[in-house]
């Protein structure tokens, strides 16, 4: 391998007889004057006296061409690969043109590819292309996790991907961007397995019910078990909010999460909500607030001049009470936020506290927070503010030699679906809180690892603060542009973007000073969500068949004159089949279709019995 043609200081042109080069993999250029500079292919071509070396233009120039003429290649007769190198480090002058050139040792390159051990950082996947480098590898780096490729599950044969975990001190928060389809899922749910191992605390939200680790997956050895390293919690089930324990700040996020409050519903929270006040208490005020401006003073004032038993005499005073204590509070209003507080009590929310995750988080799990979108943006405004703060308050005590308070971890913020959290050109309930971790989480040691399908959607603010992206494949050209404005990609890295194969990601990161090209690798645990849906509906109605078929079985034969008596004694079998005449009778013409029945014609009609 040699350095041919025009070289810059930034970028040259490699080529060779024997090797077809690879896109990412690693070349140490051996400069006679500058010593051995490390680069990595960009773009990679072969050539054959059936294809010319001018084509396009784009390219191999006609200095390239001369070049390699000189050093002794035949371009009608031998087949020429060629690489295009970026320098890993800027040159002091243009590389020598002729420079050999080779495949590095592990020890030339392990200072660029490697900043961790396994024990101190978090094993993502493999480093693309790094096979004749890792065969010279120490060996407690080598087989360390699986991949799926070219539809096997095989040990890495690759240089390990391990993302530092000291490093996020400096460079905090994790970005995973990537369209349907494109291992973004897989890739977070990695990370999470990651943070288990290290017994590192915690919060994932999932909008999508999917992170369960309790199915390992088939066919790998020596996998950890992850059964009692995390806990999921159902809000409204498991989890909620302590209305008891609510300020005004918290009660105002909370409302407005359900539906953006006006700036008279704001105002009517803040006067009508009073320290102490528990759920039965402040929603007894709204709706005794609501029915008074309903009734207007004179109404009341009528009515209590009326007899009437002393409970009900209590309540109009208490609500002529309540217009002489809030007379400018508008009757919308009040319906307004009664309204957002009895779709909140609906859902649960108020029938538990976050108990359950502080003492998950001190025990150094994963707290698996599930719940629809809706609520989740509801829930995590109050749990995600309650959290920093608990961690915020720790830390400011300790700095200031008076920490007497409960000891609270530092933890990891993740979820998917983002830009829902934090989304760009308008206000959300958990946009707040989300963006104070991102700017200022770092001093505290809480960090956020946030995945989205469209990073265009996400806030700029939050967006910036991610120091370290894994990018998957993308497809629309606003996400593309965005990702290419937030990170070091390339534009050789941008081309590709939209053909990346799923589970194939850039890693941009100060942290490695230039974009890793990865392979993310196969998780430990299955998602519950992995049955193709075709496979749900044909395993459905096999199993549907085959409990049909056994309630038929002490009935047949089954004559169709007598249909009406079998459909008699299964539905008492059997009540939720809730079968009729027509449904059985397609039944049993689905289970001959099969082959699981026969049908004969008789002279009382058909009969259905066994083959």
């Amino acid at each position: 391998m040699q350095v041919v043609g025009l070289t810059t200081p930034q970028e040259v042109f490699v080529a060779s007889r024997e090797r077809k080069f690879r896109i990412n993999e690693i070349l140490v250029i051996e400069d006679p004057h500058q010593g051995s500079l490390i680069g990595e292919v960009v773009e990679a071509n072969s050539y054959n006296r059936f294809i010319p070396l001018s084509i396009n233009h784009d390219f191999v120039d006609a200095r390239v061409i001369e070049s390699l003429e000189r050093l002794g290649y035949s371009i009608s007769e031998d087949e020429i690969n060629i690489a295009r190198v970026k320098l890993r480090n800027e040159a002091s002058f243009p590389v020598t043109t002729g420079a050999k050139a080779h495949l590095p040792e592990f020890s030339e390159v392990k200072d660029l590819l490697v900043r961790s051990t396994p024990q101190e950082g978090l094993a993502l996947g493999e480093i693309k292309n790094t096979e004749e480098t890792a065969d010279t590898m120490d060996e407690n780096l080598k087989g360390l996790f699986y991949v799926y490729t070219k539809g096997e599950k095989k040990k890495t044969k690759n240089v390990p991907f391990l993302l530092d975990l000291k490093s996020f001190q400096q460079y905090p928060h994790i970005g995973i961007f990537g369209g349907s389809g494109s291992g973004k899922s897989y890739g977070l749910r990695v990370i999470m397995e990651e943070l288990m191992l290290k017994e590192i605390p915690a919060i994932i939200l999932d909008p999508h019910y999917e992170m369960d680790f309790s199915t390992k997956e088939e066919g790998l050895e020596g996998t950890p078990d992850f059964k009692s390293a995390f806990k999921k919690f159902q809000i409204g089930e498991d989890i909620g909010v302590e209305f008891l324990a609510l300020g005004k700040r918290d009660l105002l996020d909370l409302l407005s999460a359900v539906k953006p409050l006006t700036e008279a519903m704001s105002s009517a929270v803040e006067i009508l909500h009073r320290r102490g006040d528990t759920l039965l208490s402040f929603s007894s005020r709204l709706e005794l607030l609501a029915e008074a401006l309903e009734l207007g003073r004179i109404r009341i004032e009528k009515i209590l001049q009326q007899d009437m038993e002393p409970q009900e005499r209590e309540k109009y005073k208490k609500m002529k009470e309540l217009l002489e204590e809030y007379p400018n509070i508008p009757l919308v209003s009040v319906q307004g936020i009664a309204w957002r507080l009895r779709r909140l009590q609906a859902s649960g929310l108020f029938n538990h506290n976050i108990k359950p995750v502080k003492e998950a988080l001190l025990q150094g799990k994963l707290a698996v927070i599930q719940g629809p979108i809706w609520l989740l943006q509801v829930f995590s405004t109050y749990l995600l503010a309650n959290l920093y703060r608990a961690r915020r308050d720790y830390k400011d005590g300790e700095l200031k030699g008076n920490a007497k308070g409960e000891y609270f971890p530092p933890f990891v913020i993740a979820t998917d679906e983002a830009h829902n959290f934090a989304p760009k050109g308008y206000d959300a309930p958990s946009k707040g809180i989300i963006t104070e971790i991102a700017q200022e989480g770092r001093k505290y040691g809480v960090f956020l690892v946030l995945a989205t399908q469209r990073p265009t959607l996400l806030d700029e603010t939050v967006t910036a603060q991610l120091n370290t992206k894994i990018i998957f494949r993308t497809v629309r050209g606003h996400d593309i542009a965005t990702i290419t404005e937030e990170t070091d990609i390339g534009a050789e890295e941008a081309k590709r973007l939209p053909y990346l194969p799923s589970g194939d990601a850039f890693v941009s990161s100060p942290l490695f000073g230039r974009t890793v090209a990865i392979r993310v690798r196969l998780p430990y645990t299955k998602s519950p969500h992995t049955l193709n849906p075709f496979d749900e509906i044909k395993n459905y109605r096999q199993k549907a068949e085959e409990r049909l078929l056994d309630l038929l079985e002490t009935h047949l034969p089954i004559y169709e004159t007598n249909l009406l008596k079998v459909i008699q004694a299964l539905n008492a079998e059997a009540p939720d089949l809730k079968l009729e005449v027509r449904t059985l009778k397609e039944s049993l013409e689905t289970l001959v279709k099969s082959g699981k029945l026969q049908k004969t014609d008789t002279p009382f009609g058909a009969m259905y019995h066994h083959q």
